[in-house]
């Protein structure tokens, strides 16, 4: 029963981390009808700004956190919306795609060549020492790892579900047309978007990199995991991309532990095609009706 609880608590903090991810793909779908391909990159490149301040700008954890996420706010949210979104939306969903595609390979190939290939080691936020609960010796960073991120969905859907900009930011999202109708301003609500965005990837960088450490391939399997959460868990939900990425977390941990390591990979995958057989909407996604 130790064990169990171990695993489970292992696995749901990596999956909350794994949710930050893909509440990203929603966040961008729902601003843009697009997918953002690169959103593996995205919380592969915080860490690396992080790193950045640490080494080359010597400054103290707390204020390169602080240098990590205004350089993703700014990078990963501006210019990102500025530079990419903005020209190809015009041309449809497809160019747009291809070209997070594309900025997904430069990310990756810019931090490779930067800061070299090697994994490098990023501090822990909250230290490795451990707790015994009932016989099962817990890590303070998988329980703190799991607070922060379920209170970072509950603040952001008290925002978006309580607040005025949030509710407009909804209203852009499911009728932009309606909403510049009724004064919202379409632009400003698009680039809110964006910037929770970046601060979510940023903030999943952070927690996870003391994990996995800080590399340039990190995006690769981030994004493939997080983009098979958000579907499993329904792409125009919130509440979905959490509930997919808590569920991978703990299968994968279940699945390493109890079965068999060598087929942990494949797992997301083989839930992606069972959900979309059974459930193609997801398992809290709501059915978009469209008129053909």
């Amino acid at each position: 029963m130790s064990q169990f609880l171990q695993v489970l608590l292992s696995g749901l903090s990596t999956g909350a981390i794994y949710a930050l991810a893909a509440i990203g793909f929603t966040l961008v779908w729902q601003a843009a009808q697009t997918v953002n391909f690169a959103q593996g990159e995205f919380v592969m490149l915080p860490a690396f700004f992080v790193l950045i301040g640490l080494h080359w700008l010597h400054l103290p954890l707390w204020l390169s956190l602080l240098f990590g996420l205004a350089a993703a706010l700014l990078v990963l949210g501006v210019l990102f919306k500025k530079i990419v979104v903005e020209p190809m939306l015009p041309n449809g969903g497809m160019p747009l795609i291809i070209a997070t595609m594309a900025l997904s390979i430069l990310l990756k190939e810019g931090v490779k060549q930067f800061y070299g290939a090697e994994a490098q080691p990023f501090p822990s936020l909250f230290g490795q020492t451990t707790m015994n609960w009932d016989g099962a010796i817990v890590s303070v960073q998988d329980v703190m790892n799991l607070v922060v991120a379920l209170a970072v969905v509950a603040g952001l859907t008290f925002f978006l579900n309580r607040t005025r900009t949030g509710r407009c930011m909804q209203a852009c999202a499911q009728n932009p047309g309606v909403a510049q109708i009724l004064g919202v301003d379409i632009k400003r609500m698009t680039l809110y978007t964006f910037l929770i965005n970046a601060a979510l990837a940023a903030l999943a960088s952070f927690l996870i990199s003391p994990i996995y450490l800080a590399k340039f391939s990190n995006g690769e399997t981030l994004g493939l995991v997080a983009f098979i959460a958000a579907i499993v868990g329904g792409f125009n939900q919130i509440r979905g991309a959490l509930a997919g990425g808590l569920l991978i977390g703990v299968l994968d941990n279940l699945t390493a532990t109890y079965v068999t390591t060598e087929y942990r990979a494949a797992l997301p995958l083989v839930l992606l095609i069972i959900i979309i057989l059974w459930r193609p909407q997801g398992l809290l996604g709501v059915d978009e009706g469209r008129k053909v």
